[in-house]
């Protein structure tokens, strides 16, 4: 008996050595295959296009591929139910945007909890969003748009990239604090609502910088006002929405997260790689280009970033009084 139980406590204490030795040699060589970086938006908008640029870099920088992965719909919910539900190896992250902050309060029945279920990894950089309107409506300014809408009540509509991301609750924030009646139209994607924009079958669009100052440097499209609280780097000659609708503020962060589980090394690694990246004068002009501000952080200050957004906007989503089941 006394034999089979050494037996049995020596085999126990030669796997917990052997499994105590397998974090550091796989945290050593990681990657060593590719990595699946999941993106809850369609190809070709902003988060897509910042998710591209890092992975290309962060590629080049390991030898292996981080392959964009495009999981559309639902808020970006499918996409961070995919990434949870994967194994926490490492070779599974996902792009966190204030989606997932947003979704935690607005969604009422989501699968998961984001903050207990995913690991922080890294802040890649915070971007605007802009006010823009057809230029076929009769407003120049953020104070006409909201006296429009009140001389015509019920004939708005905002146009979002979907339910439960920033470019939604940018404009519940901008119902909730000026009172205007203004129905929502989600689409999938930003550039999805874009055709109807310009024809004016939508009234406006709180969308993420880049695509709407496109729109508007050609001409397209009119912008009224940033959302950042302050005017933005690179946009000068737009207001902010805040100079006329104090305490509007809405500035989307960006960054990675994993699934629950996966190793501190192979976090630290990726933190420590897209750290490297933002030093790297190309890629922040790229993002520069974009609209986009580096913002580097350690993966527990980038944590705490999504609890505080979290939190933010469960209060906006109240005040509100809006849900999705």
């Amino acid at each position: 008996m006394m034999a089979c139980l050494r037996a049995t406590m020596f085999g126990l204490v030669c796997l917990l050595s052997f499994a105590a030795g397998i974090a550091p040699s796989s945290a050593a060589d990681y990657p060593n295959r590719p990595v699946r970086w999941l993106i809850g938006f369609t190809a070709g908008g902003p988060v897509d296009t910042v998710a591209r640029i890092m992975a290309q870099w962060l590629s080049d920088h390991f030898g292996q591929q981080f392959v964009v992965e495009n999981r559309a719909g639902s808020g970006g919910n499918i996409a961070a139910a995919a990434a949870i539900n994967s194994p926490p190896d490492g070779y599974t992250l996902l792009f966190v945007a204030p989606n997932n902050a947003i979704s935690t309060s607005l969604y009422k029945k989501l699968p998961y909890d984001f903050i207990r279920d995913t690991v922080p990894v890294a802040s890649i950089m915070q971007l605007t969003n802009m006010m823009v309107i057809p230029t076929s409506l009769p407003v120049k300014t953020v104070q006409e748009f909201i006296d429009y809408c009140k001389a015509n009540p019920g004939k708005v509509s905002f146009a979002s990239s979907g339910n439960g991301t920033s470019v939604h609750m940018s404009a519940e924030l901008f119902k909730a604090l000026t009172k205007v009646e203004m129905t929502h139209v989600p689409y999938r994607g930003s550039s999805a609502a874009m055709p109807d924009l310009i024809s004016n079958k939508v009234q406006v669009i709180f969308d993420n910088l880049p695509l709407a100052l496109e729109q508007v440097r050609g001409g397209t499209l009119r912008g009224l006002g940033v959302t950042s609280p302050q005017r933005w780097p690179g946009v000068l000659d737009i207001p902010a929405v805040a100079e006329t609708v104090p305490g509007f503020e809405s500035v989307g962060f960006y960054g990675i997260s994993a699934p629950k589980g996966t190793p501190p090394e192979i976090v630290d690694i990726v933190n420590k790689a897209v750290g490297e990246a933002l030093k790297d004068p190309k890629l922040v002009a790229r993002l520069g280009d974009i609209g986009g501000i580096p913002k580097p952080m350690t993966p527990a200050a980038f944590g705490k970033l999504v609890a505080d957004e979290t939190e933010k906007w469960r209060k906006v989503v109240e005040f509100a009084g809006v849900s999705v089941d």
